[in-house]
């Protein structure tokens, strides 16, 4: 699945899968991330053990993550978790973190247009997004893709400083998320850097 995608200003990266070889270079890229942006994470990516749990999901085949790479560095992961669940074998949760040097230029939809790929290839009906109600700059991105907020739980979660805060959980039908992807793309420069 590598591929080589340009962001808003030119500069190419790959899309690739994330395999087990890349442990110490995803712990490189959690570990060069702003206490500020770690603070919302679903899990504490600066413990080792975490991270070699999480990518024994993908070995099992509960979890497909990609990374961005730029000069042999990671500079962005996403993971698409899938349920096991009969009830919500539709439904995938999404997640992207890029570095803070390449937030901005693209990156961000680029991500969450190959995990929309990877969905609609596991027959994804509904991907799924929660954050905390700090992380506005992402409730922004998933509102211009088309997600909606489908519920916000007061202090139902904890940030890794221990401090109480709201979940959002917001919803995007695949089909209305192809619709704002293809939108994007097409009305953006980009084109530009693809000639």
């Amino acid at each position: 699945m590598d591929k080589t995608e340009k962001m808003k200003d030119g500069t190419e990266v790959t899309i690739r899968p994330l395999v087990p070889q890349d442990t110490d270079r995803l712990m490189d890229f959690y570990g060069a991330l702003p206490e500020e942006d770690r603070k919302y994470l679903k899990f504490d990516v600066t413990d080792r053990k975490v991270v070699a749990k999480r990518l024994r999901r993908v070995e099992s085949g509960d979890d497909i993550r990609i990374v961005a790479v730029h000069g042999g560095v990671i500079v962005a992961s996403g993971a698409l978790e899938l349920s096991g669940e009969a009830w919500s074998k539709h439904q995938g949760e999404i997640r992207v973190i890029v570095a803070r040097p390449f937030q901005k230029r693209g990156l961000g939809t680029i991500m969450i247009r190959e995990l929309y790929f990877i969905a609609v290839q596991n027959r994804i009906q509904t991907i799924v997004a929660r954050m905390m109600r700090p992380q506005v700059g992402a409730q922004k991105i998933f509102r211009r893709l088309g997600f909606r907020e489908e519920s916000m739980m007061p202090d139902f979660v904890k940030d890794l400083q221990g401090s109480s805060q709201d979940l959002i959980v917001m919803t995007c039908d695949v089909k209305e998320l192809w619709k704002q992807l293809d939108r994007t793309f097409s009305e953006s420069d980009w084109q530009r850097c693809r000639d």
